[in-house]
Parts: structure tokens; sequence; C-alpha cells
């Protein structure tokens, strides 16, 4: 289980989130290269197409350079920020000129005769209408409308397309609630993103394994095991229906802080578990099989389906073999009867601890090593929360330095903030408890049954549901409202939850998304048209906004591609709400239904409602045809 070993103060959280943001920032100042590693085929990424075209005519100009510099400094591509200027900017000159310079090459006086270079070797292409020289060196390219045109067009007869990458082998592990606990906010906000991430990774088309580390060991399982004998001694023969988890927990907390006697028998029961005891393990089985139903009931709500349980005891014979091969290596040192590992930070990492017991590191240490080695993992991604940065940046460290991962294999951390109340408190219910998460999604669905039931009974309304209908748009709408408010913030900030707030039909929410998905899916059916009538058409980009429209649609795989490398799902939230911003504005302008271009305006909703879709898909959001 994950979330439990937070002990920070929220001013280290605030302290360590401000570093993690100033890290991310310089992470993101890479994501360039990246993006440029994917382009150069026709099936890649608007900014890949552009790239590749820069970067044979650069080499065709400057043939030394490729084997001088790496590429990622200097083939730089970026969108122009303003339309006049074009597209995208080619800004390679300036360092490709310093190369040049620095070699003793002096057959370019300044960046602008770099330019006028590439330009020379850039040949006839159909992605261009125009290159021009800017500035002091800068090269604009401006895209051909008709070769736009054409690229958008496949969205209706391909669907959305996804970045091209190599498939790889990818373990995502999150959510990792406790067993006989009730799972709580921060336990949403590991799903939500996790899920997220996971179904980003196999729109991409990598093989994607969805790990569940539930805590179902460790010591609180000999205080759970003594109660459930000592106040249900007919256990077996009537067991006891604990479908209140948190009280049975409570009860048993209570006992064991307050009854010495009861506090030996529990850490006596400790061991008898471990050691293999059958009425121990029965106990135990009982409380894990109690856990999942509960844990189910949250996991249908926020649709989120393959999550393999690999707990805590999935481990537990894993863990002596690999002490022994880190002690063999000499990783490991005695340390006042503890065995630990040095990581380079203020805490070592604890291999096992000084009473001979294994604890969260060792396990997180067999762990990362059985996902690299056994699952063959080219990637692996752990989403907690921001309290656990150091442990994973720890149990990272220890896998390299034990030579469990290659060159290629990647391990990532993917940090959270806290879930706040209004009083920008950690969130609990007024009672001060941690609310219960199946009660926090169902509240949502309440609010949005009254407010879909309130428009059906508003004098005029056009909104008509059957009960069944109602129920399947509240559901789809709740949840997705829920998740979105997640989802829309940077995960390393801590976020307010307001249902106030992530049921505004005007701001930037799941309900006004999934409203304007609704209208646009419903334009064509005003038309009377079908959608096979338009796969053989082009849109009509002669209007700015049809134009602005068009490209920033076919930036989605672009989006995808970085949310995919650096797991910001945030980034898919901003593109859909400026899609739905920039199609409002093109749908003020440009009249659809009924005007001479209508069929091409047409294609121009239909694919930017399919966009649309797989974007709220990849979100974990059920869109509807009609609200």
């Amino acid at each position: 289980g994950r979330l439990e070993g937070q002990t920070m103060t929220l001013d280290e959280m605030a302290d360590r989130q401000k570093r993690q943001l100033e890290s991310l920032d310089k992470l993101q100042s890479s994501l360039d290269a990246m993006k440029r590693r994917a382009g150069g085929s026709a099936g890649g990424t608007l900014v890949g197409i552009v790239s590749g075209i820069f970067e044979k005519a650069i080499t065709a100009a400057f043939p030394s350079l490729s084997a001088g510099l790496e590429k990622e400094k200097w083939l730089k591509i970026n969108p122009t920020t303003d339309a006049k200027f074009g597209d995208y900017q080619c800004n390679s000159a300036m360092m490709i000129h310093k190369f040049l310079k620095d070699s003793g090459d002096t057959s370019c006086k300044a960046p602008r005769d770099v330019s006028v270079k590439i330009l020379e070797c850039l040949g006839q292409t159909e992605v261009f209408t125009k290159t021009e020289i800017a500035g002091p060196g800068f090269i604009n390219a401006h895209l051909d409308p008709q070769w736009v045109a054409k690229q958008f067009a496949k969205i209706l007869k391909d669907g959305p397309s996804a970045p091209v990458a190599d498939p790889q082998n990818i373990v995502v592990d999150f959510s990792s609630p406790n067993i006989a606990k009730e799972m709580h906010v921060g336990h949403l906000r590991s799903t939500i993103i996790g899920e997220s991430i996971c179904r980003v990774l196999e729109f991409c088309g990598h093989k994607v394994s969805r790990i569940n580390h539930v805590g179902d060991w460790g010591t609180q399982f000999g205080m759970l095991i003594n109660h459930l004998r000592t106040a249900y001694p007919d256990f077996n023969e009537t067991p006891p229906n604990i479908s209140d988890l948190t009280g049975f927990y409570k009860e048993a907390k209570k006992r064991f802080d307050e009854d010495e006697a009861f506090k030996k028998a529990a850490q006596l029961s400790v061991v008898t578990l471990q050691s293999g005891d059958e009425f121990s393990l029965k106990c135990w089985k009982t409380l894990c099989d109690v856990s999942r139903i509960q844990f189910k009931m949250v996991y249908d709500r926020l649709e989120c389906a393959g999550l393999v349980e690999q707990g805590e005891s999935f481990y537990n014979s894993r863990i002596p073999p690999i002490v022994k091969e880190l002690t063999d290596m000499g990783l490991i040192e005695a340390s006042d009867g503890a065995q630990i590992i040095h990581c380079g930070r203020q805490i070592p990492l604890m291999a096992v601890k000084s009473d001979g017991g294994f604890g969260y590191d060792s396990t997180d240490l067999a762990a990362v090593k059985y996902r690299i080695k056994d699952m063959a993992s080219n990637r692996v991604i752990y989403v907690t929360d921001a309290g656990q940065s150091e442990h994973f940046e720890m149990i990272f460290i220890a896998a390299k330095k034990a030579g469990w991962c290659s060159e290629e294999t990647r391990l990532d951390h993917v940090p959270f903030g806290l879930v706040l109340g209004d009083d920008k408190k950690k969130f609990k219910t007024r009672s001060g408890e941690v609310t219960k998460l199946v009660d926090l999604l169902d509240e949502a669905v309440l609010r949005v049954r009254a407010v879909l039931q309130d428009r059906m009974n508003t004098e005029g309304s056009t909104t008509q549901m059957t009960a069944e209908d109602l129920e399947h748009a509240a559901r789809c709408i709740g949840y997705g409202c829920v998740k979105y408010a997640d989802l829309r913030q940077h995960r390393i900030g801590d976020y307010q939850f307001s249902y106030d707030k992530m049921l505004d039909l005007k701001g930037n929410t799941a309900i006004y998304l999934m409203y304007s998905y609704a209208r646009i899916s419903s334009i064509s059916n005003k038309a009377g048209v079908k959608k096979g009538d338009l796969a053989t058409l082009l849109p009509s980009v002669a209007h700015p906004k049809e134009y602005a429209l068009c490209m920033h649609i076919l930036k989605f795989p672009e989006i995808v591609e970085r949310v995919a490398d650096w797991l910001l799902p945030h980034l898919i939230c901003e593109f859909l709400y400026d899609a739905a911003e920039k199609f409002n504005e093109f749908y003020r302008e440009c009249h659809v239904v009924g005007d001479a271009q209508q069929n091409q305006r047409l294609v121009i909703c239909e694919g930017t409602a399919a966009v649309m879709k797989k974007g709220m898909f990849l979100l974990g959001i059920t869109p509807l045809n009609k609200i």
C-alpha cells in the first residue's frame, strides 16, 4: 500500500513541490528534442514532419554537422507565436554558425548565410507554400493549406492518430490502497492519474501492465488478526460481516493502544502469520477479500479495469535472495543492527530492519527488480504522493547500483500534491474523518442528477430523458467532473476539491467539454448529412478560424507524445479546453448548416468531435452524444 508513509508537514510539502516544479521546468526544456526524435515520418506529428524536412536540408547543406554535434543541439523547430510569421520556425542557424566558426569553417559569415544554404537544399515539398528568412537568421515556414486539409481529412478516414513510438513493455504502479482500510482521496488522485497515464501509453502502442501494490502485509495484520480472533471466537463457523472496514480497524487500533496484553499478543500474531500459521492465514485472507469488494466499488465507478494485484505479500519470498545478492555485491552495510544501503541521501534505504524484519524499503527493492527482470519492462512508473519522492529516488539509485537496469531502462516517479478542502487544509468530512471515496463519487452523481432533473423540469426545456438515460448521464458527467477537476491541475500542485467549481458549466470543467462535444456531435444530424458522405471530402481551410481550428486539432498527437514522455495529463485537458474554445470561435464566424461550404465545414466538426472524444477517453471520461 502507498500513501501511508507520508509524515511531511505542509511546509515541507510546499518546499519539495517548489523544487520538483523547478526540476520539471528543466526537463520540459528538453522536450523539443524528444519531439524531434519521433519526427520525420508522415505518420508522425506535425512538428515531426516539419523537423524531418529541415533535418534533410541541414545535413545536405552541412554534412560535417551530424558527426560533430548532437542533433538536439542543431535541429530547433518550434511553432510560431504569431500566425503572420507562418506556422513553424527553424531556429537552427545560430547554433550551426557557432559550430562552423568553432571548427574553423568561415564559409558562412553570419547566421543568415547558414539559413540561405539550408533553403537552397530544401528543394520542392508539398508541405510548405512559402519559407522566408527573418531577423538574425530564423526561417519561417508556412504550411500549404491544401496539405493541412489533406492531413485533417485523414482523421475522418482513420480516426485520431497516435504518435509514432517503438512499442515497449511498461509497468504502471498506481492506486495501491491498504487492506482493511477505506480508500481515501489520496488514493483517488493516484487511481485517476495512473489510469489516464495507462490509457495514453496504450494509445501510443505500448503493452501496459497495471499493477496494484496493495498494503496486504506488515505489523498492522497482527493487530487485526488478534482482534478478529478474540472479538469473534466462532470466526470459523460464523465469519463476521466486516463490511464497515474503518470501524473494524478503529476497534482493533483502540485495543492495541490501550491494552498492553492485547498489544503483546498482536505482536506475536505477526510472527505466527509470517511463519504460515493456518488460522492466521485464514483471518488474513478474510480481511483481504472484504477489502477487495470495497476497492471494486471504487474501481467500477472510475472505470478502472485490468488492475492486477501484486501486493506487499507477493514479494515476501523474493526479499531474502535480494538481500543476499546486494550483500554479495558489497552494497549493504551493517548499522546499529540494521542492514542499510547508502544512496547519497540523508537517510539510507533499510534493506533489513534492526529487529531482523523487512519493511517498505525491502519490499520496493524486491518489486523494482521483479518488474525490470521478471516482467521484462523497459519502463516502470510509480504514481504516488509527492511525500515519497525521496524514497523512490533511492530505490532507483539502488536498482542502478545493483545493475538491474540497462541503459535503456527508464524508472519514473509520478508525484502528486494533496487534495484540499474549502479551508485549504487536507480534505476531510465535517466530523474530521477522511472522506470515503465511494461517498465522494456518489455525491457528485447526486448533484449532477439534480441539475439535469431541474433542466428537464424547466418550462420549454428541450432536455428530455428516460429515467435510465438520466442515470447514465448523471454517472458519466459526475464521475467525469471529479476526474477532470483532478487531472486539469498540474499534478505536483495541491488542489482544492469543490463540487461547485467542478460542475460549473462555463469554466474549464468536464461538464463544459461534454456539452461542447454533444453540441459538435449534433451538427451533422441537424444538417441531415450522414458521416459516410463526408469521408472523401477535404475540410474548408480558407477562413482564418477554420485554419486555426484544423491546425490545433492536428497537434493532438504531439500532445499525446508529450504526456507519454512527461506523464503530465493536464496537457490533454488544456488541449481539449482550447479545442472547445477554438471550435466556438469557428462556429460563431463560419456558418455551417445551410451554407455553401456546409459539408466541408461538417468535416471540421466531425474531425474535432473525433479527437475530443479520444482525448476525453484518455482522461477516463465517457462523453455523451446528447445531454
